[in-house]
C-alpha cells in the first residue's frame, strides 16, 4: 500500500473511531456515517477493519460497555437504566446481558464493589503502576471551564505497548519543522483502569497554530470538547500516572459527589515522560464533571 493511500486510511479511520466516541449516546447510523465520510459502506468497513483489526460494529459494542463500566463508578445517583440509555442502550434486559457477558458480573454487583479487583487486574499489566506508591491525599482538584482546542494526533491502540514511539514521531514532526510555540497533550477516550491496556484509546495530540499546512498534510485533526473540568496538577514517574487515574475514579469521585460525563479526560504533558530518559512527568490531569 502506498503512503499516501495509507495515510488516507488512517484518517477514513480515525474519523470513524472519533464519530463512535461522540456519538456513543445515540443510535449510530451507518448510512449516515458513510455519507458524511462520503465512502461507500464497503469501504468504510473494509478500511476500518484493515486499520484497528476488528469490525465496527464490534468496536460500537466494546466502548458502550467500557463508558458504561466507568459510569456506573463514577455517577452513584443515576440508575442502572439512565447509565444505559447514556451509553446507547435502549432496552435494559440486553444492556444487562451484554455487561454480564463482558464482566461476568451484572451492573449491580459491578457498581456494588467487583470492579475493584477488575481494575486492580489491569494495572498489573503495568510493573511500574503496580509497584507505585505515590500518596495522592494531599493532591486537590481546581475545577475549571475550559475552551474547545484543535489539535493533530496519531491514535495509539493500547495505553502501554508503541506509546513511546508514537509520541518520539510527533517530536520529530516538531523538530523537522522548527515548530516553537506547541502543547502536547493525552485524550483518554477509555478509562484505563478498568479497560483492558491493550485496547485502551491513547491519543497523542500537539496544539499548535504553528506550521499549520505541515500538520494537516501529516496529521488528522478533531477539537478537543470544552466544558467544566476537574484539573489536578502531579508530578511522578512512569506510570504513576495510572495509579493516580484510578484514585481520582474510586476515591476522589466518590468522596467529592461530582459526577463524570461521557466526554474523554486528557492530560496536559508540562514534562513528558515518554520522551525523557528519567521517565519523569509534570502534568494536568483534566475530568469532566457535573454536579
Amino acid at each position: 500500500m502506498k503512503r499516501d493511500t495509507l495515510q488516507k486510511n488512517i484518517k477514513i479511520a480515525n474519523s470513524i473511531m472519533y464519530y463512535i466516541y461522540t456519538h456513543i449516546d445515540v443510535n449510530i447510523d451507518m448510512d449516515e456515517l458513510s455519507k458524511n465520510l462520503e465512502i461507500s459502506k464497503f469501504h468504510m468497513h473494509k478500511v476500518f477493519k484493515n486499520i484497528f483489526g476488528k469490525n465496527i460494529y464490534e468496536s460500537i459494542k466494546s466502548i458502550r460497555l467500557q463508558k458504561a463500566a466507568s459510569l456506573l463508578l463514577t455517577n452513584k445517583y443515576s440508575t442502572i437504566s439512565e447509565v444505559a440509555n447514556l451509553c446507547g442502550y435502549s432496552s435494559h434486559s440486553s444492556f444487562i446481558k451484554a455487561f454480564r457477558n463482558k464482566f461476568d458480573v451484572s451492573p449491580k454487583e459491578w457498581r456494588n464493589g467487583a470492579y475493584i479487583d477488575y481494575s486492580n487486574s489491569i494495572l498489573q499489566a503495568s510493573n511500574i503502576s503496580t509497584n507505585s506508591n505515590m500518596d495522592f491525599s494531599k493532591v486537590s482538584a481546581t475545577i475549571v471551564n475550559m475552551p474547545s482546542m484543535k489539535s493533530y494526533y496519531i491514535r495509539n491502540n493500547g495505553y502501554i505497548n508503541n506509546v513511546k514511539e508514537t509520541w518520539q514521531k510527533l517530536y520529530t514532526l516538531i523538530l523537522n519543522h522548527k515548530v516553537k510555540k506547541y502543547k502536547m497533550l493525552a485524550l483518554l477516550h477509555d478509562n484505563p483502569t478498568i479497560t483492558d491496556l491493550n485496547n485502551c484509546q491513547y491519543i497523542a495530540c500537539i496544539i499548535t497554530d504553528e506550521q499549520e499546512d505541515v500538520f494537516t498534510k501529516r496529521l488528522p485533526k478533531f477539537k478537543i470538547s470544552d466544558g467544566v473540568y476537574a484539573k489536578f496538577d502531579l508530578q511522578g514517574q512512569g506510570e504513576d500516572i495510572l495509579r493516580f487515574i484510578q484514585w481520582v475514579y474510586h476515591d476522589w469521585l466518590v468522596d467529592s459527589e461530582y459526577e463524570t460525563t461521557t466526554k474523554p479526560s486528557f492530560i496536559v504533558y508540562h514534562k513528558n515522560n515518554y520522551l525523557n530518559n528519567e521517565e519523569i512527568f509534570d502534568i494536568s490531569y483534566y475530568l469532566s464533571i457535573k454536579f
